[in-house]
């Protein structure tokens, strides 16, 4: 389900920092002749000082989670293999530096303890950025991880200065899928209707969780419920809908959202139902996309949806990480507070017809739910492990009532987002 910090999470961050050096070794030679080298991070106390060997044009910065880390991205500059790092700092355990595009450098710095960056400024000649780093609480630090980007230019007598090209930072936004047919769509004829997608999990030679005394399979479950969901909100006739799947068949988890993504879905629902060892547990949960796990179940949970792409050993999926740990950008943040906004709605709303567990919102890096444009929830809708769950899921009242919840949620949810965008044309 999530691909989280795991125990393997220390390898994975080896190997992405070998893969961002090797890299910007290969565009060292392409480096602009104007662009300023990194000399050396010096880190004096509270106060921590980046030097270049020339003039750098600007400088933005932003904190990640899931390890600890601050970002630098300097425009105008270039890394250097050996670049020096001294001094000490307690919240800072280590410093890396790679080339982020031709014109940009980046410089990570690793924090042992959480800390926020203030004070930055570039120097009068543009050939140092200073900033301090003070250690803060872990609900400041996710505070200050919430504001996103901080901008700090060169002095305005550089503004001036003529670029001998324009440089843009962009996170790399997964392509929607190839080769699969989009679904229709249902419900008003009207396109400026909000659309939502709902995805049946699994599907085809993937089963998902089997209840083990039943034999009933995740897979058959989640599309009748994604088909009564479907069925609810057209009968209602307020949103479009449409399924990635409507019948048994596989899609890889890029396809999934891909297909919401080419219909420019406003709201994307994935549909599963949960499997523990413990019969006992029970009860539905949502899940919004975050770099870190909230939980051990959380990571399980990721781990064992993640591995859906992977049939006999091949990575169908055929990408590498489409959200990277440290390209994070604003367009995903406001995605990610609208799904979490969502997420709690859906709560609300469900509750008199769907049990939910009492901690029913957590976080993980599922994979289907990484596309950056487009609000997005998994749904765990009970435990197919459980038998009174795994009859609710698999019953048509069962079915009909989850369905009802649902549709309210995003009822709620669309009249809101039309309120709002009302009152903000009015004021």
């Amino acid at each position: 389900m999530i691909f989280g910090w795991t125990a393997n999470a220390t390898a994975l961050h080896k190997r992405r920092m070998l893969q961002s050096l090797a890299m910007a070794g290969a565009i060292f030679a392409a480096a602009p002749g104007f662009a300023g080298g990194i000399s050396a991070v010096d880190v004096q106390g509270d106060r921590v000082v980046v030097r270049f060997d020339d003039s750098v044009e600007g400088a933005s910065a932003f904190l990640l989670d899931g390890p600890r880390r601050l970002a630098l991205d300097i425009s105008g500059a270039q890394a250097r293999r050996g670049q020096s790092y001294a001094g000490s700092n307690a919240a800072v355990a280590a410093v890396r530096q790679g080339q982020l595009n031709e014109g940009t450098a980046r410089v990570v710095l690793d924090l042992a303890l959480p800390a926020t960056l203030g004070n930055a400024r570039i120097a009068p000649d543009g050939k140092s950025l200073s900033f301090s780093l003070q250690g803060v609480s872990d609900n400041a630090f996710r505070t200050a991880l919430g504001r996103g980007r901080t901008q700090f230019d060169a002095p305005a007598h550089m503004s001036a200065r003529p670029r001998q090209r324009v440089h843009s930072i962009t996170v790399p936004i997964p392509r929607a899928a190839k080769g699969v047919a989009l679904p229709p769509i249902e419900g008003p004829r009207d396109g400026a209707r909000p659309l939502v997608v709902i995805d049946a999990g699994h599907g085809g030679h993937d089963p998902g969780a089997i209840n083990p005394q039943t034999g009933k399979r995740e897979k058959d479950v989640t599309l009748a419920i994604a088909q009564a969901i479907r069925d609810e909100l057209v009968k209602a006739g307020r949103v479009r809908v449409a399924l990635t799947r409507d019948d048994d068949r596989f899609l890889v988890l890029q396809e999934r959202y891909g297909i919401a993504r080419k219909l420019n879905a406003d709201l994307f629902i994935s549909v599963h139902a949960d499997s523990a060892e413990n019969d006992t547990a029970r009860g539905a949960t949502v899940y919004t996309l975050s770099e870190t796990a909230s939980d051990r179940e959380a990571a399980r949970l990721a781990a064992r949806e993640n591995k859906a792409d992977i049939i006999n050993g091949v990575n169908l999926g055929g990408q590498s990480s489409d959200v990277s740990s440290i390209l994070i950008d604003l367009t995903q943040r406001e995605s990610m507070n609208i799904s979490s906004n969502f997420a709690r709605l859906l709560q609300r709303e469900a509750s008199p017809y769907v049990p939910f567990r009492s901690a029913y919102h957590r976080f993980a890096s599922l994979m289907v739910l990484k596309a950056p444009d487009m609000p997005s929830v998994l749904f765990e809708t009970g435990y197919i492990s459980n038998f009174e769950d795994a009859a609710f899921l698999s019953s048509k009242e069962g079915q009909g009532r989850i369905a009802k919840g649902v549709a309210r949620a995003i009822e709620v949810h669309f009249a809101r987002k039309l309120a709002l965008r009302g009152s903000g044309a009015g004021g």
